[in-house]
């Protein structure tokens, strides 16, 4: 990577939460940053935000186009945008579920695709993409956007791969719980199931539970600087202590244990 003076960084989903952090504190180490949104945003002094749907080829393509008209080069990209579904697996309908996988999957494809060619012209780059612990650790009521962040700790994993003979890393970060309006509102099933009412009060409880104790923003935003800078990047990292303990966990523990333990958490019966 160049000097902190002149590197240059896209993060998607920037206007609040995880984004905002992650924007902010690439700007304190050194880089110009471009933030994006679905709507028009103001920019700070710090971070020039740009409208972007990132399941918009077109949208992707001009927001790519006008960074590079305007700085020559990306040197990082961070796919953070996402939304969220909270729910039993078989009350969302197909639609809500293609709608997350165009977001949380085909968007950071998207992004991907659009910079991957001034990177590799370059001969450098950085691609980090927020995933979630439960990319690896699969949690009832979240079925879905377990699903899409076990695509997402694959595509990362695979595309390191092919591109690191170009010097370009990829790597994806897993946070656990973090303090967001994301975390905290799922996109609710369009036919909830009685059956499921039980079930989903309990999962409140507990989101009530650790939400005020959950991560900041800061703490994913930290672990993505590090990744961005590191000499050596992992193609993993997880953010918080949370995180950590449950990878750990989920490597090390009797499968018996671990799932005994997960359903407890759940308020589910062992």
């Amino acid at each position: 990577m160049k000097t902190s003076s002149d590197r240059i960084a896209v993060v998607t989903g920037a206007s609040s939460g995880i984004g905002q952090a992650t924007a902010e504190a690439l700007v304190r180490a050194g880089y110009t940053v471009f933030g994006t949104s679905r709507k028009a945003g103001n920019s700070s002094t710090q971070v020039s935000m740009l409208t972007c749907d990132v399941t918009d080829d077109d949208s992707v393509n001009a927001l790519v186009s006008t960074v590079l008209a305007q700085t020559g080069r990306i040197d990082l990209l961070v796919n953070n945008a996402g939304i969220g579904l909270l729910g039993g697996a078989e009350e969302f309908s197909i639609s809500q579920v293609q709608a997350l996988f165009d977001v949380n999957l085909f968007g950071v494809i998207r992004m991907t695709n659009a910079v991957l060619p001034s990177m590799r012209e370059r001969g450098q780059g950085r691609i980090i993409n927020i995933g979630s612990i439960l990319g690896l650790v699969p949690a009832p009521y979240s079925a879905h956007y377990s699903a899409v962040k076990h695509a997402l700790e694959g595509y990362s994993e695979s595309l390191d791969h092919e591109v690191r003979a170009f010097n370009i890393r990829a790597s994806v970060i897993e946070p656990a719980f973090v303090r967001t309006v994301f975390d905290q509102n799922g996109i609710e099933p369009d036919s909830q199931l009685k059956v499921y009412d039980r079930a989903r009060a309990g999962f409140r409880a507990l989101l009530e539970e650790v939400m005020p104790k959950a991560d900041l923003p800061d703490v994913v935003a930290a672990v993505v600087v590090k990744a961005a800078t590191d000499v050596r990047p992992r193609h993993r990292y997880t953010a918080g202590k949370s995180a950590r303990q449950i990878s750990l966990l989920r490597r090390f523990a009797p499968a018996g244990f671990f799932d005994t333990a997960l359903r407890k958490q759940f308020r589910l019966p062992v």
